[in-house]
């Protein structure tokens, strides 16, 4: 039978857009700007570390703890360059303000295969569209720059909402914007824990991204799994 979805919710990261290179590419690209050289490897290490201890201090970009998402991100991009042994301060707070900036556009950003297809296809057939993403106020604009915006009603970040996925509340309220009960709305993304089963577990259906070769799930029927984004509407309309 096919479901009587009104409302489709989509994960930007890894689902509609991805990285054009590694973190530690963009950054040792805008060290070498600088005069400084640094391995893109040794950076995507050190920023890992940064980026999981900041979460740690200060979840969800700060929020509620005077901190703006750009702050944090600042003392994420500098913690990056120390720990790789990067520490004049002046080079540290430009190379933070750029990356920030690089971070907002389509210049690090690339739409994945059948994502502009597939949510104008999703459109002409009526579904209500908004976002669900772990993400900090960017995002509007990132995806305005991807000419992907103007597909959702609304755009949900954690930041935003003061609540990350898998957290229910999150989900929650991307239903009372949607206006539909959990069982008329499906959410795609590429993570198990925070999307397929989240979104479950309010009660909406749930649809996975898994790219070949990546490794089974529990519990996630066949039926629910998409190859790739452009095998959406045929499962939604079986």
């Amino acid at each position: 039978a096919m479901l009587r979805l009104r409302l489709l919710t989509w994960d930007v990261k890894d689902t509609l857009l991805r990285l054009r290179q590694p973190v530690g590419e963009s950054y040792a690209a805008e060290a070498r700007a600088h005069g400084v050289r640094v391995q893109p490897e040794a950076l995507g290490q050190s920023f890992r570390e940064a980026y999981g201890a900041q979460s740690r201090r200060f979840p969800n970009y700060g929020r509620g703890r005077g901190l703006s998402s750009q702050q944090w991100w600042a003392d994420v991009v500098k913690q990056t360059f120390r720990l790789s042994g990067v520490h004049e301060d002046g080079v540290l707070t430009l190379m933070a303000e750029n990356l920030y900036r690089d971070f907002c556009s389509a210049r690090n950003w690339e739409v994945l295969p059948g994502a502009g297809e597939t949510l104008s296809r999703c459109c002409q057939r009526g579904f209500r569209m908004g976002v669900v993403s772990n993400f900090d106020n960017r995002l509007e604009n990132v995806l305005s720059q991807c000419n992907l915006r103007h597909h959702f009603e609304f755009v949900l970040t954690s930041e935003d909402v003061g609540f990350a996925k898998p957290d229910r509340r999150i989900f929650e309220e991307a239903l009372r914007l949607g206006g539909v009960p959990p069982e008329q709305a499906a959410h795609v993304g590429d993570d198990y824990a925070r999307d397929y089963r989240a979104a479950r577990a309010v009660g909406m259906h749930g649809f996975l991204l898994r790219a070949a070769g990546q490794g089974k799930e529990p519990g996630v029927p066949p039926e629910h799994i998409l190859p790739t984004l452009s095998h959406l509407l045929a499962l939604i309309e079986k």
